[in-house]
């Protein structure tokens, strides 16, 4: 019995002697809670304000604001052709530029047609690099270009690590990628400028967890278009001069849907067209944006989450491949 007596006498001394630390503890654990907390609170808070006010509170004149004619690069699928045709539908005339001549007489038809605006296209390969690039100049050097959307993308045609991509491939995805946004936005820049008016939206892409694929040349290679545009944003703010990341996660494109949740969640993964709608209705409210809310509470999520669960996530979104 003293032996137990002593023992809740010495553990009443030890409780006693760490109260001010338990205390200190306690307000420690508070104030981190209360920081958490309103993290999670202004997430929300620029969820609602990115993509609820928008579609809430007016619409945004385009013409006016950036000016009559959008280029938009890769117009003729996904997301890219999605995204020229809601800009025609908000009244501006479309600059089509890709490599298939005849999708891009039909489509740029299409648009005509459909909205009424005035449509051009231009055929052009950016794999070849920098021989194309003197005609782009000359042709958009006299249009009131007010909105350049850059939105090619060399793709592989199955996921492969970067050992066993050719040369030739590689320089491919780095003149598609890389150099034709950049060179792009150094052709349309003086007229946006001189106008001290425009928007340049570069089409990147966000991944909210590690790959579960070997894609590491793609995703780097569009990864760069999102740090390209944070400092190009820096450089062109005080001119005038809207520059925005668009970088979504999954979006279906040309009418295929090939991830596992696109079925029991479509609105994880949207169309084109749905994308597109939401998208532009951030131009000129965000600077670095997935465009779709559905993807921006993905990466709140992902925020909050382990590694391990968004792996477990990516797993069931993405395709496997054998």
């Amino acid at each position: 019995m003293a032996a137990v007596d002593s023992f809740h006498l010495l553990f009443r001394q030890v409780a006693l002697s760490c109260q001010s630390h338990i205390e200190l503890l306690a307000v420690v654990g508070a104030l981190y809670t209360a920081k958490k907390g309103l993290k999670l609170l202004c997430q929300g808070y620029n969820i609602i304000q990115l993509h609820i006010t928008p579609h809430l509170f007016g619409k945004t004149n385009l013409v006016k604001e950036y000016g009559e004619w959008a280029v938009v690069t890769g117009a003729t699928g996904g997301i890219a052709k999605a995204y020229a045709e809601e800009l025609a539908r908000h009244g501006i005339k479309i600059m089509l530029i890709d490599e298939n001549k005849e999708k891009l007489q039909d489509l740029s038809i299409s648009i005509t047609e459909t909205y009424g605006v005035n449509t051009s296209f231009m055929e052009v390969d950016f794999s070849r690099g920098r021989e194309v690039y003197p005609l782009i100049k000359d042709t958009l050097t006299h249009m009131d270009v007010g909105l350049l959307v850059n939105c090619l993308g060399e793709l592989f045609e199955y996921p492969q690590c970067l050992t066993l991509c050719t040369e030739e491939k590689l320089w491919e995805t780095i003149n598609v990628n890389i150099s034709a946004a950049t060179i792009m936005v150094n052709i349309v820049i003086p007229g946006m400028v001189k106008r001290k008016r425009g928007a340049i939206v570069n089409v990147s892409f966000r991944s909210w967890c590690r790959p579960t694929y070997p894609m590491s040349m793609f995703k780097t290679s569009k990864l760069y278009l999102d740090t390209f545009s944070q400092e190009l944003q820096s450089e062109l703010y005080s001119k005038g001069i809207f520059v925005q990341s668009l970088a979504p996660l999954c979006v279906a494109t040309n009418g295929i849907t090939p991830y596992r949740a696109s079925h029991r969640f479509p609105f994880l993964v949207p169309s084109s067209e749905v994308y597109a709608h939401h998208a532009v209705k951030t131009l000129g409210v965000s600077h670095r944006t997935t465009g779709y809310w559905a993807h921006s509470v993905q990466l709140v999520a992902a925020y909050w989450f382990p590694d391990l669960v968004c792996q477990a996530v990516a797993r069931f979104l993405h395709p496997t491949h054998a």
